[in-house]
């Protein structure tokens, strides 16, 4: 089976990138998740098995459940060393952005992004890129960042020095990007990938269990409350969405992570087709978080460009609002009842 992705003028174009850099910046968007930094600390293991030494540098904090995996030590934010990762930035002479395609999504970091005058190169799989790259590898059809880079990785002739760390952080991605495999994961590419990765000997079930039974008891019970008491389920649209508040997170001592897939867990109701999730931000007021899942042809991203200021894949998608959590709700609803026919069908 071809897993080769680049033309032949693309591959040559990277090739000649990489070796004609001497300062190299992998970066990701905000609130990094496992395809994020699971394809960033890939990527930088390859680029180190040719001789560079690339910097990796997110926008804020990651999930505490990804703080296992081999490499992230190394890792640099930039809410926490803004001045140092400035100077790094603008020296570099190749910057490679990976699992976003807009310069708004680095939050902070964007204008230190946008002034740098070091070649770009990206690798994502969202739709409709909308910032101005040297080589661009824009593939909406794969299940996540981590395969496309796998994928380059085993074009350029990588993957026999391929270290079992990077197999694995191509694994997380890959996994956590596609809910264990739940969704946007039955072309058979996908597990000839994961074949070729378990040839590096790492447990797959160790890396499930450190990403998914990784939680507090703290964390537990905030996920049966939400479910319990904040569920609104409308079951004859087979939608149903929840709200999360700063308040309710205050009290079950919420940490980045505790809320990871919990959007997906009301899919679990029978005929349920959409679930949306609203959270207040943690710092800035009247900004609610909004993270969208589906299943079969409904279509998230669609739902979320139109209401949410968003967008993303067909069955998980994303957006914000500048508004009160009580306006949210309405906006919520609004959306729902906007595609009451699809939902009913």
């Amino acid at each position: 089976m071809q897993l080769e992705i680049l033309s032949q003028s693309d591959s040559n174009t990277l090739n000649g990138l990489i070796q004609a850099a001497n300062n190299i910046v992998i970066c990701c968007h905000k609130s990094p998740d496992g395809d994020a930094i699971g394809s960033s600390l890939a990527w930088a293991e390859y680029l180190r098995q040719v001789g560079k030494e690339p910097l990796i540098i997110v926008p804020d904090a990651f999930p505490d459940f990804l703080r296992w995996l081999p490499g992230v030590e190394k890792v640099m934010r930039y809410d926490k060393h803004t001045a140092v990762c400035k100077e790094r930035i603008a020296e570099a002479d190749l910057v490679f952005c990976l699992d976003f395609n807009a310069t708004n999504r680095v939050d902070d970091m964007q204008q230190a992004l946008e002034t740098t005058t070091a070649q770009r190169v990206v690798f994502d799989h969202h739709l409709n890129p909308q910032m101005d790259a040297r080589l661009m590898v824009s593939l909406p059809q794969m299940s996540s960042t981590c395969e496309i880079v796998f994928r380059i990785v085993w074009q350029l002739g990588g993957f026999e020095m391929f270290s079992r760390q990077a197999a694995i952080a191509v694994y997380c991605g890959m996994m956590t990007d596609t809910g264990g495999f739940t969704y946007n994961s039955t072309r058979p590419e996908i597990y000839v990938i994961i074949g070729h990765l378990l040839t590096k000997g790492f447990d797959k079930d160790k890396v499930y269990r450190n990403v998914y039974n990784n939680y507090s008891s703290w964390a537990i019970r905030f996920r049966g409350y939400l479910m319990s008491q904040k569920l609104n389920v409308l079951n004859e649209l087979n939608a149903s969405y929840f709200c999360i508040t700063r308040q309710d997170m205050k009290n079950f001592h919420f940490v980045k992570g505790d809320a990871e897939g919990l959007v997906n867990e009301p899919l679990r109701i029978k005929g349920q087709k959409l679930v949306i999730s609203l959270r207040e931000d943690t710092d800035k007021d009247n900004l609610i978080l909004v993270s969208l899942r589906s299943v079969d042809d409904f279509p998230c991203n669609e739902m979320a460009e139109r209401f949410f200021n968003g967008g993303g894949h067909l069955n998980a998608s994303g957006g914000k609002l500048f508004c009160s959590m009580s306006e949210a709700e309405r906006v919520v609803r609004d959306a729902i009842m906007a595609y009451s026919g699809r939902l009913r069908a």
